[in-house]
């Protein structure tokens, strides 16, 4: 078991997609060079590599090893097994290709999702107001949130908000924030804490840089507009009452909960918009279905809050942001890194 773990650790060290991006060049070549190997040992009469070997490495994502062999060297072009698992490989190696280059490539990409968002309870006079969602920062690198700082303040965003959920190792949250204070947008930058903060120390360093911290708690930004943040679901306790007693009852109520799943555990009537993080869109995905999202460690509503909008148990819209950062190593794969930026008009 400790053999087990090293390895995983040293392969999230060295670079998950790496690794298997490297895997799967070494297959191909090993089973080009098996087959090649093979041919030459038939035409000369000797000692023969078997074919359930030869089978396995096709299958094992060595398929476009395969099939350059048997269009160079001719062997094992008459025998339908070899023909059908050729394909049958080929099909899996693709795959596996195409998730590795969107991990290495798209997914680094980070994309901003323009949503209007229209409320009968939303003040006509601030129609087009824009409010900026960001989540789940973790080890985003300086330089990239300093890029998405740039873009916000060249979109003249009315409102930041943060969803939690930075790196706290080697005060590694400072930097992250420090880069978020650069932001300018009108009514300022309002945040909540996630499940892996520390929120006395989180909550400071806001302060600090000049972010106003929901702590189960609301602020008015407008007439008719409140904003409110509760604790962390897993970690303390959030409670959505408190947070927006303070608003007035014709108030347009938004809410920030690190975790969606308190949507459905606590009354939101009194909420017109939930705003949520946590979940990564699933990660790595297959083809962006968020198959680790059905083991019930994240989220125990298995796709519900997955990415996009979603409702609460009262009917309430939650949209579940997929988030801006890196997980220590981890990667994402047709999970896309995203910026939502929300313009309300009244309905």
């Amino acid at each position: 078991m400790q053999i087990i773990i090293s390895l995983a650790n040293w392969i999230i060290n060295f670079g998950i997609i790496e690794f298997f991006t490297l895997l799967l060049i070494f297959a191909n070549i090993l089973t080009f060079a098996l087959y090649a190997v093979d041919k030459r040992r038939a035409e000369n009469k000797k000692w023969r590599i078997p074919e359930k070997t030869l089978l396995f490495f096709t299958l094992a994502f060595g398929a476009f090893g395969a099939i350059l062999a048997m269009r160079l060297v001719k062997h094992k072009t008459r025998k339908p097994k070899f023909r059908v698992a050729a394909v049958v490989g080929l099909i899996f190696s693709s795959i596996l290709a195409v998730h590795l280059v969107q991990g290495l490539v798209f997914s680094q990409i980070i994309r901003y999702v323009e949503v209007e968002f229209r409320s009968a309870n939303w003040n006509s006079a601030l129609n087009g107001y824009k409010i900026a969602f960001m989540t789940d920062f973790h080890t985003i690198t300086n330089e990239s949130m300093r890029e998405i700082i740039l873009e916000l303040n060249a979109k003249n965003i009315d409102l930041l908000l943060l969803g939690g959920d930075f790196s706290m190792r080697n005060e590694f949250y400072l930097q992250t924030l420090a880069e978020i204070s650069q932001a300018n947008p009108t009514d300022g930058i309002f945040g909540v804490e996630g499940n892996h903060d520390d929120y006395i120390r989180l909550f400071a360093a806001q302060t600090q840089n000049g972010i106003i911290s929901l702590d189960n708690s609301g602020v008015q930004i407008h007439e008719n507009f409140f904003v409110a943040g509760v604790h962390d679901l897993w970690n303390r306790t959030p409670n959505i009452s408190t947070a927006i007693a303070a608003a007035n009852e014709d108030d347009f109520v938004l809410l920030i909960s690190h975790n969606p799943d308190l949507a459905m555990l606590q009354p939101t009537n009194e909420v017109d918009l939930i705003l949520s993080g946590h979940t990564h869109g699933g990660q790595i995905t297959f083809f962006g279905f968020p198959f680790y999202l059905l083991r019930g460690s994240i989220t125990n509503y298995g796709t519900r809050f997955a990415g996009g909008f979603a409702e609460s148990a009262d009917g309430v819209s939650v949209y579940t942001s997929t988030g801006v950062g890196d997980y220590y190593g981890i990667p994402r794969i047709f999970a896309q890194r995203e910026v939502v930026i929300f313009t309300l008009y009244a309905e």
